[in-house]
């Protein structure tokens, strides 16, 4: 580490300083330049520093002139070009193959690199400096180097080394191949002779080729038959697919029309001390001094530790496999505590540290015999291997130690866990994160519950995911801020039918979770998903592959946001299509209202989901005490002391829909009470006589003869609902209470509600849970007089947001007009 600058210089006046007259080798990043562990080009630069060569930097040059490429001059040995932290492609467009507006990789998250940036800066470089020889790596080279789908171009495209000239391509995480091949460099040999450095790829002519022994190669099908034939694209993957191994890999070759790529086997893992060395070089943590925008992708990760690399879960869409392998390279403990000691010691540095993991925050130090000496096992998968040692002691040791530091206050794994790797003699560990390293959320990755696709995806079954959801559940029993699982779901997966994600989005519905992390499957290079993708065929056993494509892909992504109004017109479809029009409708368990022909689809045009319901009139009680709105069509809310159900016929509100959802306020300069009126889900009970029960909620501020009065006087009113009676006495003390509604005994039990909050100087969060053994839930999110009304209340397991009325202190209109405030996204949970 001798001689380490701060940063690594990116001009001439900086490595003037240096005492640097030529450099060894030059970096082009398609990234900005960020002296941080999580990013390649800090990474590559300083092993190779360490290795006693010398760098330069050019980040994210303007590729349309020369003046960037030539800042630094022509390297001594070569130049090392990536697109950065990740595909150039999937960082330009969504999903959906719309441009996105910004790059977080890039200041102030500025739009400054090319599409394809690979091809596009070496293209450059080899004209600018022929003679030099360019190496090429980062994720969009490695995933590139054979023949592949490309989803953006809706083609197969030949290896990236047979279109960018390149004398060589680094595959996996690179340090080793690096260094070795500048040590090659520098003790003069060509860079043509370097076809045999393990975790690199090369390319040969075809009369080099034809003259060549060919014995010990696997030989691919051509890029002109994997074109044309998706059989021979399938059997062309699951061919190099099996070659990953760095023990029992071997060259893997496929010809091109004008050259033969050929693949050394995988680099072999560094080990633990070689790991310690390369993250305990001296990083800044910063951005370069140069930048006067800051970098948005620096900031969720500046204060994080790689605890580890690999993973063996082996997911269909992943394409890690062929990246950083299936073995799993840990750091020693001590290691990592030496790299927090120092992050401790920065003047920015807050007392969180805020994530320490790898791919998958669980698999440090879970290891296997066989690693060593035999590599994976060929024919299993590692993650149902009973051999495995899956302990995660070491894991809580690293975290107890970490905490430990002094200016560490807390240390959290946000890089998320494999929940099926917690077996039920873990409970330790999951009680332990979860109270201790869990900032609210913990991160976990079912994609999918259908066992259709869960299959398919190579993710565990769904019951190995509602086991686990349950006992996270169990241990939020009793905690004053309880944490919520953000599970990460999928839509559009090859395997997945309409019907499967009708079956994920009632999942959803039923359980409460929070969905806003669902990804649209995208078909990345050398993922098993991508083939299956492209070719309908699962490459192992070449059967048939159901591919949702197109306009399906749009619904099956919006059943994952059934609650959108903007979604309602897809969602509908989806649902016709699927055969569910059960699921489309007013009751508790329907995911979309049935469409209004007369007023719109809701979100097309109109925003409000309120509003959208049709005319309303504000009524205001004598002195002002509540506001509700009166509908005049289907769908709409009614003040609930004058939404009684009577019998058809008597009264106005007779042939209307059921009450079911109602949030009212008292006045802004009367009593803080917040009251809350909504049915419980129907039990043959009809939809035009559903019960409806009356919760109040006072603040803690709010007196016992406050209470009382109040009570009395609106109490009464409450008994206008059919099966409902005043409780015979109120809950007091200091802190917010609920009081249970009696019911009566002809109605269904599962309309026993039992109500409490936690919340101790405003009635602000309230949780409803029905007695053991029942199927309904209700979870309430009241306001007081400081906030606005636009919350969300979940009857049945789903959700509906109330909006469309004024919070306190705004004026309110007298007769007829339409309340103020936009709705609000709903907390998780």
């Amino acid at each position: 580490m001798n001689g380490q600058p701060e940063f690594l210089p990116m001009t001439v006046e900086e490595a003037d300083r240096l005492g640097i007259d030529r450099f060894d080798v030059i970096l082009i990043s398609g990234d900005a330049y960020v002296d941080h562990p999580s990013f390649g080009t800090a990474i590559i630069g300083r092993v190779l520093r360490d290795a006693g060569y010398s760098v330069g930097v050019i980040a994210q040059p303007d590729w349309h002139s020369d003046a960037d490429f030539r800042r630094l001059g022509e390297p001594r040995l070569f130049f090392s070009v990536s697109a950065g932290n990740v595909d150039s492609l999937v960082n330009a467009f969504t999903p959906n193959l719309k441009r996105r507006s910004s790059d977080v990789y890039s200041p102030g998250g500025r739009l400054l690199r090319p599409d394809r940036a690979t091809l596009v800066y070496t293209d450059r470089v080899h004209a600018l400096f022929p003679k030099t020889p360019v190496v090429i790596g980062g994720i969009e080279a490695s995933l590139r180097r054979f023949a592949h789908y490309d989803y953006w171009s809706d083609s197969v495209r030949q290896s990236i080394l047979a279109d960018a000239p390149a004398d060589l391509l680094v595959f996996g995480m690179g340090e080793r191949q690096v260094v070795a091949i500048a040590d090659r460099l520098a003790a003069g040999e060509s860079a043509g002779s370097l076809t045999n450095i393990p975790g690199t790829a090369c390319r040969v002519d075809l009369k080099t080729w034809r003259s060549m022994d060919q014995a010990g190669y696997v030989v691919l099908p051509g890029y002109a038959e994997v074109k044309e034939d998706r059989y021979a694209y399938a059997r062309a993957f699951a061919l190099h697919y099996n070659e990953q191994d760095p023990l029992r890999g071997r060259r893997v070759a496929q010809p091109h029309p004008k050259t033969v790529v050929i693949q050394n086997p995988p680099a072999m893992p560094l080990s633990g001390d070689e790991l310690d060395r390369v993250y305990e070089l001296p990083y800044a943590r910063r951005a370069h001094p140069s930048y006067t925008e800051p970098i948005p992708a620096l900031e969720p990760v500046r204060f994080s530790v790689v605890s580890h690399r690999g993973c063996f879960g082996a997911c269909s869409f992943c394409a890690l496999t062929h990246h950083q392998g299936r073995i799993i390279q840990s750091r020693s403990i001590d290691s990592i505590v030496r790299e927090v000691e120092r992050m401790a010691k920065m003047p920015e540095f807050t007392g969180v540290v805020q994530d320490v993991g790898g791919p998958t925050a669980n698999m440090y130090a879970i290891h296997c015999g066989r690693w060593e000496t035999a590599g994976t096992c060929p024919d299993r998968r590692c993650i149902d291997c009973p051999a495995l040692d899956r302990s995660h002691t070491e894991q809580l040791r690293l975290l107890r130690r970490l905490s430990e530091i002094p200016g560490v206050k807390r240390v959290f794994i946000a890089s998320g866990i494999r929940y099926d790797l917690i077996g039920l003699g873990d409970e330790e560990y999951l009680s332990r994160i979860s109270a201790d390293h869990v900032s609210g959320h913990l991160k976990v990755a079912p994609e999918h519950v259908s066992a259709r696709v869960t299959a398919c995806m190579g993710k565990p079954p769904r019951a190995v995911f509602d086991a686990f959801r349950e006992r996270f559940e169990a241990l939020q029993q009793g905690k004053r801020k309880r944490q919520y699982l953000v599970p990460y779901l999928m839509s559009g997966h090859p395997g997945c039918r309409m019907e499967d994600m009708v079956e994920l989005a009632e999942y959803v519905r039923d359980t409460g979770l929070y969905t806003e992390q669902v990804q649209d499957f995208t078909p990345t290079p050398m993922s098993i998903s991508t083939t299956i993708y492209h070719t309908g065929l699962d490459p192992f056993t070449l059967e048939e592959v159901y591919i949702p494509k197109g306009r399906e892909k749009r619904i099956q992504r919006a059943l994952m946001h059934y609650r959108d109004p903007a979604n309602y017109a897809l969602v509908r479809e989806g649902l016709h299509a699927a055969g569910r029009e059960d699921l489309i409708g007013s009751a508790w368990k329907c995911l979309v209202p049935p469409e209004d022909r007369t007023r719109g689809e809701p979100g097309g045009g109109r925003e409000n989901p309120v509003r959208d319901a049709g005319d309303h009139e504000h009524r205001h009680r004598k002195g002002g005490r509540d506001v509700g709105c009166r509908p005049r069509g289907e769908g709409g809310v009614e003040h609930p002391h004058r939404a009684g159900t009577p019998a058809p016929g008597k009264g106005r509100s007779g042939q209307r829909e059921p009450l079911r959802e109602v949030v009212c306020r008292p006045h802004r300069r009367r009593s803080p009470l917040v009251s809350l009126c909504c049915t419980a889900p129907s039990a043959g009970h009809g939809r035009r006589y559903d019960p409806g029960y009356y919760l109040f909620l006072w603040p803690a501020s709010c007196t016992r003869t406050r209470r009382m009065k109040f009570w009395w006087q609106k109490g009464q009113r409450a008994s206008r609902f059919p099966g409902v009676r005043a409780p015979p006495q109120i809950a007091g003390g200091r802190r917010s209470k609920c009081v249970e509604p009696a019911v009566s005994g002809a109605l269904h039990p599962a309309h026993r509600w039992h109500c409490r909050s936690r919340t101790a100087d405003r009635a602000s969060s309230v949780r409803c849970a029905p007695p053991a053994g029942t199927a309904a839930s209700l979870l309430c999110s009241v306001v007081t007089r400081s906030e606005y009304t636009s919350r969300v209340i979940n009857v049945g397991g789903g959700r509906r947001r109330i909006a469309g009325l004024r919070g306190p202190g705004r004026r309110r209109c007298r007769r007829s007009g339409r309340g103020g405030g936009a709705p609000r996204s709903p907390a998780p949970g």
